[in-house]
């Protein structure tokens, strides 16, 4: 019998963390690319790329995303392009309104789009965040969602669903799944335990992923972002529940309580853990099939291969 394959995702950068936090995470794109290559030798399969300007700050410069892109697929590697739509928290994400508050532009959101990748993150979420002094709002109501939804449809980019709780799933990512803007299977990211920032976001715990997982649209597979100490908890948590497995300096800045990662040691850590427990990481290739890429019947992405 087959060893079960294992998508494994991994997140380098995020919009959030900043280097001054852990001098390991790659900003630039030439850091971004080398750091993605390395962790894909040693077996992850997607990855899921967030822009940074020269300065640090979050982008969804669709340039910069080519940049990373093409410095990835020009070392020869094939695994699957993820772009963000969220983009961040600072630098050309965020204007203050009026009362005083912040938001996350919409209009930035929506570059993330152009820059040839094969997925691209797809937050149909609403939800406030505070981060370093300010109150920042995600504003995503349906109509925004389907935009992205079918925007990415139009460009054949398959969308990895992104949700915080079990209302992002039953409401806003099954209501625009059930109206044909996703193909089979549905790709979720469910990001736990960011609680502690993020309004309506769930803690993690083994109980509280299993009723997540039960909320989700058939034909679905889905991963964890564990954030923070939950990381490696949540992902064998996830391996268990049949689910796929996410790691990175995106979501947790350390390798144990006082020592700082790097990407490939949270790859490489996950997937002895994943060959411990007699699975086997899919190449991209293999992840490929899994999800359904290329998508049906859209235009081939820019920096897909073949």
């Amino acid at each position: 019998m087959s060893k079960r394959k294992v998508i494994l995702t991994i997140a380098p950068t995020g919009g959030m963390a900043h280097k001054s936090q852990n001098p390991h995470l790659p900003t630039q794109p030439d850091e971004i690319a080398a750091d993605v290559v390395r962790c894909w030798n040693a077996g992850a399969s997607v990855t899921a790329l967030h822009a940074r300007r020269p300065d640090g700050g979050a982008t969804c410069n669709p340039d910069i995303y080519r940049d990373m892109n093409s410095r990835i697929r020009a070392a020869g590697c094939d695994i699957i392009l993820n772009n963000s739509t969220g983009g961040g928290v600072h630098g050309d994400m965020i204007a203050q309104r009026p009362d005083g508050t912040w938001e996350i532009l919409w209009e930035e959101r929506l570059k993330g789009m152009d820059a040839g990748a094969e997925m691209c993150t797809l937050d149909a979420t609403t939800l406030s965040l505070a981060f370093e002094g300010k109150d920042i709002l995600m504003n995503t109501p349906l109509t925004r969602g389907r935009e992205l939804a079918a925007g990415m449809k139009a460009r054949g980019i398959k969308p990895e669903w992104e949700v915080f709780s079990p209302t992002h799933v039953l409401q806003d990512t099954t209501t625009l799944i059930n109206e044909g803007l996703d193909d089979t299977p549905h790709f979720i990211n469910l990001v736990m335990n960011v609680h502690r920032n993020f309004q309506n976001a769930m803690p993690y715990s083994p109980r509280f992923l299993q009723m997540m997982v039960d909320t989700l649209p058939k034909n679905s597979i889905f991963c964890v972002s564990g954030i923070g100490t939950s990381q490696l908890e949540a992902n064998v948590s996830a391996l268990l529940l049949g689910g796929h497995a996410r790691v990175g300096l995106e979501d947790n800045l350390y390798y144990r309580q006082g020592e700082l990662a790097t990407n490939v040691q949270l790859t490489e850590r996950i997937v002895r853990i994943i060959r411990e427990m007699d699975m086997e990481p899919a190449t991209p290739a293999e992840a490929r099939e899994m999800m359904g890429l290329p998508r049906q019947g859209a235009v081939r992405p820019e920096f897909a291969l073949g």
